[in-house]
């Protein structure tokens, strides 16, 4: 009974969240901010995944790859077809839902223990609106960006290493790149990260929306925020592909 008023709740939220503003330039500015604060500076860490993961897969894939019957160039149709596919968008999805996931329940959850967002409804503010809809908006408007930034950091990891390590010929790695491209791999990961965008923002959202007692509260809820996104990211990765790929 308890899953499904969880369930209950979280709908009679989003339909608190997706009501009418009040304001529509404010909320604009705060979309932008939330772009800077959950966007912009999860730049780095993509970053830094991305190139290493694309390294790793084009290093994997040239030491298994060793019978003389498999072009070299499918190394870079692997690791092209590994960062489109999964990589830049479910697995960078579940780093954000760390590190995003956690930001945005801990922010609301602890406005909600100091009574904020009591003042804020006190005031007449659609305080579930005013807080949650504009970090849906600019994730879910941001997160395919990061995506397409993280493919294109993977595949020059891989270019990298082929150079620096000699394992590949980078001609060959560039060639298995433009091997049988199908721009819809594309289309089908900014699906899916605009999907995963509103599942971190919306859930993280609801755990910190309803956090009670103290700051132990707080952590517990945005641990709860972080697993479960990640439970559904898994879920909708499932899903989508299903939908989109069979």
């Amino acid at each position: 009974m308890k899953l499904f008023e969880l369930i209950g709740k979280y709908f009679i939220l989003m339909s608190k969240v997706f009501s009418r503003p009040e304001k529509f330039y404010i909320y604009r500015r705060r979309i932008f901010d939330e772009m800077d604060a959950l966007g912009f500076n999860s730049i780095g860490i993509v970053a830094i995944v991305s190139v290493f993961m694309g390294a790793v897969i084009t290093l994997q894939m040239a030491i298994n790859l060793e019978s003389p019957f498999i072009p070299k160039s499918l190394i870079g149709y692997a690791t092209r077809e590994s960062m489109f596919l999964e990589f830049s968008s479910t697995v960078v999805a579940l780093i954000l839902a760390g590190k995003v996931g956690s930001n945005i329940a801990s922010e609301i959850g602890t406005m909600r223990i100091t009574e904020q967002i009591d003042a804020l409804e006190i005031m007449g503010v659609n305080s579930a609106s005013y807080l949650i809809l504009p970090k849906i908006v600019s994730m879910v408007f941001f997160f395919p960006f990061l995506t397409i930034f993280s493919m294109a950091v993977g595949i020059f990891g891989g270019y990298l290493i082929s150079i620096a390590t000699g394992i590949l010929n980078p001609e060959s790695y560039l060639d298995g790149l433009w091997y049988d491209f199908r721009p819809y791999s594309i289309t089908y990961s900014l699906i899916k990260a605009a999907v995963f965008g509103f599942l971190i923002t919306s859930i993280s959202g609801f755990y910190g929306y309803f956090a009670r007692g103290n700051s132990l509260e707080v952590g517990r809820a945005s641990t709860k925020a972080v697993v479960v996104s990640s439970i559904f990211i898994l879920i909708f990765n499932l899903i989508l592909t299903q939908l989109f790929l069979i």
